[in-house]
């Protein structure tokens, strides 16, 4: 029988091929964690449980066909409601699409089944996927399970919070601009943003997309580093049609801290962040210095911060435009006909980046293809770059006008709540893997993470890091209220 709301992927796998639990008990009991908890969370908006029964039912039934079991089997997981699964409804938390119903599993959706898991339903997400809380019109807002009062993040945040809640073993997330890290930074939790376009994409659209957008990724959420490394496993690897490449993520080299090579970057004047996070990533790195890493507070890629960030706004804007309904577009308009030609205000910023001629667009894709050169020459030193994921621990709800027209206080001053996307693009921009794990705890008693960053397609590299954190430094520990 599960006992344990918070274990493992591997160790409810392991318990299922030992058959010292079946996956019907595994599922039932999240089932049952889900009714009873999720009223005050509201985290799995989509519930799918009969369905996830009968999987459940038949791989218990099946279980002794299998020379190897697939490495998910019976695993109960959720996704992000983004994913499309067949027979369920995909809306983005847009009203317009409340009846959107599914033909098809999304294809990391096809590939989590194939692995075993089993499927108990999808998790919320905001507006279009389009803030760093979760809130929309047809499922209403998702509490943080460390307190209800304050938001889980977005736009994973559905995801993050039925993790920390024991809702679930796994998630899939999505991130374009921190919304796996974010949330995960918010609850205490892990993810990881894979290397672009390592993970397919089809099945993760509102509109039923080919093209895998700019920026865009998905990636897995977990309680444990290294149940990410499985969930990246099963979600990698290209699309049926690209017939002509494989994949071959290299491993880890690494397995102490040992030589790891380490970067610190604890603040940064564009997007400051509250003393306690900052503080404690340089405890952090004074930790990995007297555990044998090499580590370096003031190495950067040798390009400037300030041009990242406006290269990553302009893209950003531009990848989203696509989303966007002409009457947004059309006041974005008049927003930009108003703007002085050097206001470099976030709602200027989105406005040009969305309206971005193509031969513009071109120019800045060529300077980010330059930064990203920069980025190899620096981990030719450094193994992993370690940062803040965002300015402060969860915030309060929040839901008045979009993310560059509130404010929140860090370090008791004033910032528009938009400028962590600085945070969020500074790998996201160059499709640099980047990896969400636990930091500290505020004082206040509410978790923060950081994001460690790596080289392109070193993916298994910023896992591992993480996993020797959670052994040595910190790992997930279950909100209080949801530890039953």
């Amino acid at each position: 029988m599960m006992d344990n709301a918070f274990a493992t992927a591997r160790r409810v796998a392991s318990l299922i091929k030992n058959r010292k639990l079946s996956a019907l008990e595994a599922t039932d009991f999240y089932i049952a964690r889900i009714e009873a908890f999720d009223d005050a969370l509201n985290a799995v908006v989509v519930r799918d449980f009969e369905r996830a029964r009968a999987q459940a039912k038949s791989l218990d039934r099946n279980q002794k066909k299998y020379a190897k079991l697939p490495p998910l089997y019976g695993v109960p997981m959720t996704v992000k409601e983004s994913f499309d699964v067949a027979g369920l409804p995909t809306t983005w938390g847009v009203e317009a699409a409340r009846d959107n119903v599914a033909a098809t599993d999304a294809v990391a959706v096809q590939r989590f089944k194939a692995a075993g898991a089993v499927l108990l339903g999808k998790t919320n997400v905001p507006v279009m996927l389009a803030d760093w809380q979760s809130t929309n019109p047809i499922y209403g807002t998702t509490n943080n399970p460390w307190d209800a009062a304050r938001s889980p993040g977005g736009s994973s945040g559905g995801s993050a919070a039925a993790l920390a809640a024991g809702f679930a073993v796994l998630e899939a997330g999505s991130d374009i601009a921190a919304s796996l890290r974010d949330p995960a930074h918010y609850c205490g939790i892990y993810a990881h943003k894979p290397t672009y376009g390592v993970c397919a994409m089809r099945g993760h659209s509102l509109h039923d997309n080919f093209a895998p957008p700019d920026i865009s990724c998905i990636g897995p959420m977990a309680r444990s580093a290294e149940d990410l490394a499985v969930g990246l496993t099963v979600m990698a690897g290209p699309e049926a049609i690209e017939t002509g490449w494989q994949l071959a993520l290299p491993k880890a080299a690494i397995t102490s801290f040992k030589g790891l090579r380490v970067a610190i970057m604890a603040d940064h004047e564009i997007c400051p962040v509250e003393t306690e996070i900052s503080a404690e990533l340089l405890a952090l790195g004074k930790f990995l210095k007297k555990s044998g890493a090499k580590v370096n507070y003031t190495a950067r890629p040798a390009f400037e911060a300030d041009a990242a960030h406006e290269n990553f706004l302009m893209l950003l804007n531009g990848a989203l435009s696509a989303r966007m309904p002409d009457k947004v577009i059309d006041k974005m308009r008049g927003t930009l006909a108003k703007a002085a030609a050097d206001d470099t205000s976030l709602v200027t910023m989105g406005a040009r980046g969305v309206l971005l001629e193509h031969r513009l667009w071109l120019r800045c894709h060529e300077a980010r293809a330059k930064m990203r050169a920069q980025w190899a020459e620096f981990f030719k030193d450094y193994d992993v770059l370690i940062s803040p994921v965002a300015s402060t621990a969860a915030l309060a709800h929040d839901h008045s006008g979009n993310m560059n027209e509130r404010s929140i206080a860090v370090n008791g001053q004033p910032m528009v709540f938009g400028q962590q996307l600085f945070w969020a693009g500074y790998s996201c921009n160059f499709g640099l893997p980047a990896t969400a794990a636990p930091l500290g705890m505020t004082k206040s008693g509410l978790p923060f993470g950081m994001q460690i960053i790596g080289a392109p397609y070193a993916d298994f590299t910023t896992i591992k890091v993480a996993a020797l954190l959670e052994k040595h430094w910190l790992g997930f520990s279950p909100p209080p209220s949801y530890n039953l």
